[in-house]
């Protein structure tokens, strides 16, 4: 089968090799996935770069999210081919689905709506699994509460930004230019801030006239995140969702006591299997009634993997890019 490798550290377009191989026997809990499409993400970029926490070892196949029907599955797994499936892959085995197959888990694969195309499954897992893990079991985001989302023409600040909105928030989102913000007032943002012209603090206090967001949802981090403590109402809630810009942000414990606010942890997985397959059902059936909607901007070829991987690299996409390998 066709594979793609990580080879070294660097850019995807310098490091990304084309070979073929397999994928060796399944281990317990396995499932065995036909890949018909794959979404590129940022963590995909930064397993590239060596700086992504979870980094298999040199080469592996990176793409941790997949659409895709079961070849095969382990003897304790009750799950029969010909499945359609979308999840996320056992890309930390190097096992990812950047390739014709790939390896995922029972625990981290969920049932595909009939409504949905391959590309709009690849590209929906983990953004709408992050978004609705902190919103609603984290944050316990109420109708009418206020959500500052950073970073909201990416693939996960574009899922919290719908998702938000769909549950009866004030949406504020920020992003870089004024095109993003207009991609994100279409995604129901209802105050969007060109972070190249605004200052995101003073905008996000005069919007909510001084009083503050109540929840903060950043995948950017560093300076992003300090800052947000700047225009945050009493008893807020901030959610480190990721690290773009390079690191997580710091915040004192002294300025968490003196403002009453709390840092939320959310990480987009580790629940029981029974408390994810109930979030995902919620999340299909608001697909279903058009509340929420995978957005993807870009569906290449698998020849053109290196390609849209630096296209992520580069911020230089809306939404999510997905490989279609068939």
């Amino acid at each position: 089968m066709r594979i793609w490798q990580v080879t070294g550290q660097g850019e995807p377009r310098d490091v990304l090799a084309q070979t073929t191989g397999d994928l060796g026997p399944l281990m317990p809990g396995q499932l065995r996935i036909r890949v018909a499409a794959a979404a590129i993400g940022l963590p995909d970029v930064l397993m590239c770069r060596g700086t992504y926490p979870i980094t298999p070892m040199l080469p592996f196949t990176p793409g941790q999210e997949f659409a895709g029907t079961v070849i095969e599955a382990a003897p304790d797994v009750a799950v029969f081919p010909g499945t359609r499936l979308m999840g996320v892959t056992a890309f930390m085995l190097g096992r990812g689905s950047f390739a014709d197959e790939c390896i995922t888990y029972e625990t981290m694969s969920f049932p595909v709506a009939d409504s949905m195309d391959n590309a709009t499954a690849a590209g929906f897992t983990i953004a709408y699994h992050t978004a609705y893990l902190a919103l609603v079991r984290r944050a316990k985001l109420t109708a009418g509460e206020t959500v500052l989302v950073h970073g909201g023409a990416g693939g996960t600040g574009a899922a919290a930004i719908q998702l938000a909105h769909a549950l009866g928030a004030d949406v504020i989102s920020t992003s870089a230019g004024a095109e993003k913000a207009a991609f994100c007032r279409t995604l129901g943002a209802n105050r969007t801030i060109d972070t190249t012209q605004e200052d995101f603090v003073k905008a996000t206090d005069k919007h909510t006239n001084g009083r503050g967001a109540d929840i903060v949802y950043d995948p950017v981090g560093g300076s992003i995140f300090e800052r947000s403590v700047d225009c945050v109402a009493r008893e807020a809630r901030l959610l480190p969702i990721g690290f773009a810009c390079g690191r997580w942000g710091n915040i004192s414990p002294e300025i968490l006591a003196f403002k009453n606010i709390s840092i939320v942890g959310a990480l987009g997985g580790g629940f029981e299997p029974e408390i994810m397959l109930a979030m995902h059902q919620h999340l299909l059936a608001l697909h279903e009634a058009g509340k929420i909607r995978a957005i993807i901007s870009q569906r290449i070829d698998f020849d053109s993997i290196p390609a849209g991987a630096q296209t992520v690299a580069d911020r230089a996409v809306q939404g999510r890019v997905v490989a279609l390998m068939q």
